[in-house]
């Protein structure tokens, strides 16, 4: 029994709760026994002098009757005192028979709670047991738990380890990437600097090529003018055999005089493409001086005398194998140039309403960003995504050079007006300043934001960066004159022909044109669905300034009319993905779209 007990706490708590009870209980029923007791003692005691009462009135009646009336005052007297003893235990027994009820009701009470505690006792009993039944059941969850929980923490411990073991692994790959990474921009600049002593070699090749030919063709010519002979027809096929074998095909107008002897062309004509190539990175020679090829050099255009509103997709051809980025006319609007990401610059004829393919120039590592001519149409700037900016000639298609020392993608390169100097703005946040002349970086301005345009002017740049801002330089000071800050990000800049207006376009897909007088937004353009399609979206001025052109990311070439500034056209049929850039020409006849596929289309009111 005391192993079961031992076995069973319960019990034995029970058994002592038990014990406790009949302390408890008994305490408090030993004065209701004490008074009960006492009550049966009054109650026979009130029944002995009852009697006792009895027998003496039964003594007195008889002793009445035997002595007569010598008794009957002592008789009195015994009855009084029986009497009033009567009234005192009638009393008692009142109070006892009250003091009865009481303890018989507490009795009835303390049995109800008896009885109350024994249903608890049993009720917590069977509680007791549907607990321990209970904590048998969670006794085994927690040891399935412990064990689950080592389980987890040998898993733990086994992953730790092999984050650990990776970490250690990622360190060394980073410090490989990281020394990987330094000796590929080591590489690069030694490959760019290569190829930048290749270029100028080939350049001096050329350019000495070019002057022998040059002597050559000047002595021949004064030969030709001191010998007024006839030529023989086999000896000048074979000199313009020679001639298109090293010039590419093209018959000189000089060589072509020299078959007719003449004293005018006994003088030999100026340097021509000698000095062309000798002042590439000078000053431009005035539109109207002699060139060697007048057929591919363009007289800057003035303010064209009639514009017309686009309405019909003239040419639509596929320019490039991808993205197409930029694309501007050159100052005659004769030659179209398109630049995307298949790293290659073309060139396009505009006649007869078609786009024909001239050539293409090619240099670039990466995809073209931003294409422009200098102001006689004779070269070339691009800006490409390999942090660099080229410049090539466009009669020979030739790379004269290619400018480095950013370090992120160039966005946006542009000449200024003496096209003598060039202003370059890339994704690192700077502005560069370029001397052609020297062929070096003369200034770099931290811009704070990634540039995603510029225009200038001849002491200003005009800048539109990734922060929302409009970013007026002086370039002799370095310094920024003023901002003027937008609601989007800023993505193409333009200015009017007079340089009076600037026109932007920004990523909140509104059009705003910028009194630079005033400094201050003087229209504003938007339409239903017209929306901006990527950070480098070119808007442009038409050249008499009256219209804006924009595409839109679905495909839709839109026209706003400055003076109503209302939509003038929607053109919504050709194109299969979001425009990138739009050029009008400087005769206002043409404009040209190009999209983020390989398409261009050109566009007219005919």
């Amino acid at each position: 029994m005391a192993e079961r007990c031992g076995d069973c706490p319960w019990r034995r708590h029970v058994s002592e709760q038990l014990k406790l009870r009949d302390r408890v209980q008994r305490h408090a029923f030993e004065e209701l026994i004490y008074q009960y007791n006492r009550l049966m003692e009054k109650s026979d005691l009130q029944a002995v002098l009852s009697e006792r009462y009895q027998a003496e009135k039964y003594d007195v009646q008889k002793g009445h009757d035997s002595s007569g009336g010598a008794e009957s005052s002592r008789s009195d007297a015994l009855q009084q005192e029986m009497a009033q003893m009567r009234i005192r235990h009638q009393e008692e027994l009142t109070e006892l028979h009250k003091k009865r009820g009481e303890l018989a009701q507490s009795v009835i009470e303390l049995n109800n709670h008896i009885q109350q505690k024994d249903r608890e006792i049993q009720n917590n009993e069977a509680r007791m047991l549907e607990y321990q039944q209970q904590i048998s059941s969670l006794e085994g969850d927690c040891r399935e738990l412990k064990s689950c929980l080592q389980d987890l923490e040998r898993a733990n411990q086994t992953l730790k380890d092999e984050y650990d073991a990776l970490q250690i692994t990622f360190s060394a790959l980073e410090e490989k990437l990281r020394k990987t990474t330094e000796d590929n921009q080591e590489l690069v600049s030694r490959w760019m600097a290569e190829k930048a002593q290749e270029a100028n070699k080939l350049n001096a090749e050329n350019e000495k090529d070019s002057r022998r030919r040059q002597a050559k063709l000047q002595k021949e010519l004064a030969d030709a003018a001191k010998e007024p002979l006839p030529v023989d027809t086999d000896d000048d096929i074979e000199v313009l055999a020679e001639d298109g074998g090293k010039g590419g095909g093209e018959t000189s107008p000089s060589r072509v005089n020299s078959r007719t002897p003449s004293k005018k062309i006994s003088q030999p004509p100026p340097g021509g493409l000698l000095d062309s190539i000798s002042n590439i990175f000078g000053r431009r020679r005035p539109a109207g001086s002699f060139s060697s090829s007048p057929e591919n050099t363009e007289a800057p255009s003035g303010v064209c005398a009639e514009v017309r509103v686009p309405s019909t997709a003239l040419h639509v051809f596929d320019a490039h194998d991808g993205e197409v980025n930029a694309v501007r006319f050159s100052p005659g609007s004769r030659l179209l140039a398109t630049g995307g990401m298949d790293r290659r610059v073309k060139l396009w004829e505009v006649i007869a309403g078609r786009c024909e393919s001239k050539g293409a120039l090619t240099g670039s590592n990466a995809g073209i960003t931003s294409i422009e001519f200098d102001s006689a149409g004779s070269y070339l700037l691009a800006a490409s995504n390999d942090f660099a900016s080229r410049i090539w000639t466009v009669d020979d298609y030739r790379l004269r050079h290619t400018l480095t020392g950013h370090s992120g993608k160039v966005l946006s390169a542009r000449f200024l007006l003496d096209n003598a100097r060039i202003v370059s703005g890339s994704y690192d946040r700077t502005l560069k300043l370029w001397d052609l002349r020297s062929k070096v970086c003369m200034k770099t301005v931290f811009a704070g934001s990634s540039c995603n345009d510029i225009v200038c002017t001849e002491q200003c740049v005009m800048s539109g960066h990734f922060d929302k801002k409009v970013r007026f330089w002086d370039i002799r000071s370095e310094s920024i004159v003023r901002e003027l800050e937008l609601q989007g990000r800023v993505t193409s800049l333009d200015l009017n022909h007079d340089r009076s207006e600037l026109l932007t376009c920004s990523r909140d897909d509104l059009i705003k044109i910028i009194d630079l007088r005033t400094n201050a937004v003087r229209q504003t353009f938007s339409a239903q669905g017209f929306k901006c399609g990527a950070d480098w979206t070119r808007v442009i001025f038409s050249p008499d300034g009256s219209y804006v052109a924009g595409g839109s990311a679905d495909g839709t070439l839109y026209v706003w009319n400055i003076l109503t500034g209302k939509v003038d056209r929607t053109l919504d049929q050709n194109h299969n993905s979001a425009i990138n850039a739009v050029s009008w020409s400087p005769s206002g006849a043409f404009v040209v779209s190009v999209e983020k596929g390989s398409r261009a289309i050109l566009w007219s009111d005919m």
